[in-house]
């Protein structure tokens, strides 16, 4: 296998110990505690050393960069020069591209003043190919079509582990984790480097907002769980929200959503777009009827919906409705944040885009904020465009955070899904509870289509106290293990009552318009141990 020549991958090697160097010349110590050779300016102008620094200790930035892994891995601070697969000269061996001229005038005199052999190695498994970086240094990612997970990978466990780390990834390295690459530009090395990007003849991030190694990686993982072609990763499901519809829903445009979503969503719907002209019809989530009296009547661009949505958890057919609005000329978006990549996959069953709040179960500790949205490149693309632009980029340090959590993504859903299910259960039997939203109940309006196109049916339990609002406040005052706050899908239990915690700045009439009772309780079951949560959920009933 050869090994390909990246510049920007090491800068130069220095020995950070003291080596037993007893018949050389004295070295002298820098400042900071590293070895290092001076030109010896007043000897006849000839370029001389003191010591062995420059030609063991430090390389020059002329050799072809060809490391084996268990070169690398045993690479002592003494023997490094000694052990380094490389060759010190522009004549590369054939096959193995050159690599670039020297920098410096101090580093070409170096190497021309004293001859040094290449240094040969031979091919084997050991070797390692610096993916993302071409010729010239500049960074090459490959497109995640042509990585293949599925020859040694058959689940979505594993998917959320290895997903475009396995496979290599835009950062060399040996690191298991992915680094984390904190950096707000990208340089070129010259003009024409540039030139060769503006161009599109090479690929660069060029600026911060533009996209990040590190978010890369975290997309790449997300396209892999979701069988997209592009993920667009941003600073919260918000933010994903609103630049999708903006760059999807043109001036002047008609979109369809559902009753049942996050009241924020609805904001944006019916403040800030009708500024831009947008117009919207709004339909029970199951009512296929009034989507279809919505697209024969206006020229629909868009569906969005989310599915199961928030609060109620109800349901959307996504085939279905994916049929009728392509039929009539329209995209369908859905927004899976309650059910993830694992209990359900929209993209399959039709829909053009998924979206997620990553901050709920993709992240799943309650430490970071995350959206996404993953479908084809083409419509991605679209949507990515309109995020350079507004910015509300993702911090690297998030997305590092988001790919850890995914790691154990799988192991999370098990859990939660078993929790909720079997309290949703214990919930719709208890008599001071008047009735329980969960997909997984077959009481539950859309139990069967939630079957058919769900694997699990997430962590979140709604359910009305039989009782008003301060005998739910007494409820929720006398759970223990809970954190009373929003958001859900963390490792930590959390309940909010939504008269209060998303809706008390409505009168009483208008939150009803909407379905939020002054009963209605949300309850994200996180990590913790079943038993713990039944006996805290049922003490808490009692205290009523």
């Amino acid at each position: 296998m050869a090994v390909s020549s990246c510049s920007r991958v090491f800068t130069f090697f220095e020995c950070r110990s003291d080596p037993d160097f007893s018949s050389a010349p004295r070295l002298e110590k820098s400042r900071q505690g590293r070895f290092s050779g001076r030109l010896n300016s007043a000897r006849g102008g000839t370029a001389s050393f003191d010591g062995l620094s420059s030609l063991i200790l430090k390389f020059p930035p002329n050799f072809v960069r060809q490391l084996s892994t268990k070169a690398r891995r045993n690479c002592s601070n003494i023997g490094v020069a000694q052990i380094v697969a490389a060759s010190w000269s522009n004549n590369s061996p054939s096959g193995i591209p050159a690599a670039a001229p020297a920098a410096t005038a101090v580093d070409a005199t170096a190497t021309a003043s004293v001859p040094i052999a290449p240094v040969e190695i031979a091919a084997d498994e050991d070797l390692v190919v610096l993916e993302g970086c071409d010729g010239n240094g500049a960074v090459q990612f490959k497109d995640s079509a042509n990585r293949s997970y599925s020859s040694f990978l058959s689940s979505d466990g594993s998917l959320a582990i290895h997903a475009a780390e396995r496979l290599g990834r835009g950062i060399a390295t040996d690191a298991i984790t992915t680094p984390v690459v904190n950096t707000s530009a990208y340089f070129f090395k010259k003009t024409a480097d540039l030139i060769d990007f503006k161009e599109k003849r090479s690929v660069s991030f060029e600026y911060g907002r533009y996209g990040n190694p590190t978010t890369v990686v975290l997309e790449e993982k997300i396209s892999a769980l979701e069988g997209a072609e592009s993920t667009l990763i941003m600073a919260s499901g918000m933010c994903a929200s609103t630049v999708m519809l903006m760059a999807l829903v043109p001036a002047g445009g008609h979109l369809v959503t559902t009753t049942d979503c996050y009241r924020k969503t609805r904001i944006f719907m019916e403040t800030f777009l009708p500024k831009m002209g947008i117009t919207a019809s709004v339909i029970d989530p199951a009512d296929v009827g009034a989507l279809e009296v919505a697209l024969n009547k206006n020229k629909v661009s868009l569906f969005f919906t989310e599915s199961p949505t928030n609060p109620f958890l109800r349901c959307v057919d996504i085939k279905l409705v994916s049929e009728l609005c392509h039929t009539n000329g329209a995209l369908v978006c859905i927004d899976g944040t309650f059910a993830t990549p694992l209990n359900q996959k929209a993209l399959p069953l039709g829909a053009d885009l998924v979206l997620h709040s990553a901050t709920k179960y993709i992240g799943g500790h309650n430490d970071v904020l995350g959206g996404c949205i993953s479908g084809s490149l083409k419509l991605v693309s679209e949507v990515r465009n309109l995020h350079h632009v507004l910015g509300g980029t993702l911090n690297p340090n998030a997305a590092y955070l988001l790919i850890r959590g995914m790691k154990t993504l799988h192991l999370r859903i098990k859990q939660h899904n078993s929790t909720a299910s079997r309290m949703a259960e214990i919930l719709e039997a208890h008599p001071k509870v008047k009735c329980v939203y969960y997909p997984g109940l077959k009481s539950h309006p859309e139990h069967q289509l939630a079957k058919q196109q769900m694997t699990g049916f997430g962590g979140v339990v709604s359910f009305e106290i039989d009782g008003d609002l301060m005998t739910t406040i007494k409820f929720i005052d006398s759970l223990k293990i809970p954190y009373i706050a929003p958001s859900f899908g963390g490792c930590e239990s959390i309940v909010d009552q939504p008269a209060i915690m998303s809706y008390w700045d409505l009168p009483h009439s208008d939150r009803v318009k909407y379905g939020i009772q002054d009963n209605l309780v949300r309850f994200s079951f996180g990590l913790e141990d079943f038993e713990d949560l039944k006996a805290d959920v049922l003490q808490a009933l009692e205290a009523i």
